[in-house]
């Protein structure tokens, strides 16, 4: 929209079935987003609309919700269902504080998709191997591109926590500061546009792929969530004495009784399982356990005041909207039904077939599919929907055959 039509007030409406549409361009049928496929009203959020400091031109993005003609926000609109479950906690008279954990690679231009990305060629001419994993080093050559993202992090008023460089080859993370949901996800999808943007500039791509290479971790989006009393401030899960409460209880609980109905919003791609498949750092399962990575769900070690959950399931692939709202709805699907959790596990440990998840896309729709609790907590429209949308991706990947088939089970009898 030109810059007068926004400040004039002129109504921008978009299709519906744009909420549905899947990564290839497609659509599933009509009757899954209204046959007559109306309009819905972009509204622009005034507290998200960004002048874009790394364009050459004056441009700016405004983060909008996607509500119907008569008002209401639309069932197909991920920030719409955001909104929704901070309102039913502050109902309750409580307010979620949420943080979140983004790993990414960055790597050169990879004109040919049949061939393996590759890091930058460093300062000394030479590609990072891997032994990089938490240096200070900057012989990687990317200064100039991370000078520039802080700088535009600065100009959108993105507050960052700590960066770093992470396991994998030419991977790194950052660590949002914890803040309202809604914001902490608007801030998550304004960096990774950002990073793809200012990648380019610098003639690198930022690939967000939850395992983008083989025999080398995958990129998570960790989840760290509290609630606190709206009026004090207090965080719900400590108690005057500094231990654990029963509303801390509930929310694993809840936590644990959605994780596997909820797979395919934390794990959306046929790449997510990739990484979920080597289960160390990215767990595929729903036990709890105080400070162990190999859980999904990990309680950090902390001070009474900073008692939090993090969801170690999500990918850096997850709709960052969708991933907190399933997340939080989990968990005050808990508190509201006083759901327990199982016990604590530490060390080593077997993951019970209840507490495993689905380990493929196909079986993670299917899931949800059948999910009564995720209808409830969503609404049909958007379950039937979104299954929908993700299944034509599925199909999509199964229309290809892989190099790996090719080479090893082309000289099969």
């Amino acid at each position: 929209m030109t810059a007068e039509g926004f400040l004039e007030g002129r109504r921008l409406q978009m299709a519906r079935g744009v909420l549905l549409q899947c990564i290839m361009g497609g659509y599933p049928p009509a009757r899954f987003y209204g046959s007559d496929d109306g309009d819905l009203a972009l509204n622009a959020d005034p507290q998200q609309i960004h002048r874009l400091p790394w364009s050459s031109q004056p441009r700016a993005l405004a983060i909008c919700d996607a509500d119907e003609l008569s008002g209401e926000s639309s069932r197909l609109s991920t920030r719409g269902q955001l909104k929704e479950v901070i309102a039913r906690y502050a109902a309750r008279g409580l307010a979620p504080v949420v943080a979140t954990e983004l790993e990414f690679f960055v790597f050169a231009p990879n004109t040919d998709p049949t061939q393996p990305f590759q890091p930058p060629l460093g300062l000394d001419g030479r590609r990072e191997d891997g032994h990089s994993a938490f240096s200070v080093s900057s012989n990687n050559g990317l200064r100039p591109f991370f000078n520039e993202v802080y700088a535009c992090m600065a100009a959108l008023g993105l507050p960052r926590d700590t960066f770093m460089h992470e396991m994998g080859v030419s991977q790194f993370e950052i660590n949002l500061l914890h803040g309202d949901p809604l914001l902490l996800a608007d801030q998550t999808f304004l960096f990774k546009h950002l990073l793809k943007e200012v990648a380019l500039k610098h003639g690198l791509i930022v690939v967000c792929m939850a395992k983008p290479l083989a025999h080398t971790p995958g990129s998570s989006m960790h989840i760290h969530q509290s609630l606190v009393e709206s009026a004090s401030g207090r965080n719900v899960f400590s108690d005057e004495a500094g231990e654990p409460t029963a509303m801390f209880r509930h929310f694993i609980g809840g936590l644990q009784a959605g994780m596997a109905d909820f797979t395919a919003l934390f794990a959306p791609n046929v790449n997510s399982y990739q990484r979920l498949c080597h289960p160390y750092a990215s767990p595929n399962n729903a036990c709890w356990s105080h400070d162990n990575r190999a859980a999904g769900l990990r309680i950090p070690a902390s001070s009474p005041v900073a008692r939090r959950v993090e969801n170690r399931l999500p990918g850096a692939d997850a709709n960052p909207y969708l991933a907190i709202a399933a997340s939080l709805v989990a968990g005050l699907h808990g508190i509201e039904n006083e759901l327990e959790p199982t016990p604590a596990i530490q060390g080593e440990f077997a993951v019970p077939d209840s507490l495993s998840l689905p380990c493929t896309l196909h079986a993670a729709l299917e899931r949800l599919k059948r999910s009564q609790l995720a209808k409830e907590l969503f609404g049909n429209e958007f379950v039937e929907g979104y299954v929908a949308s993700k299944t034509m991706e599925l199909t999509s990947f199964f229309d290809e055959i892989t190099p790996w088939e090719r080479r090893v089970l082309a000289a099969q009898a």
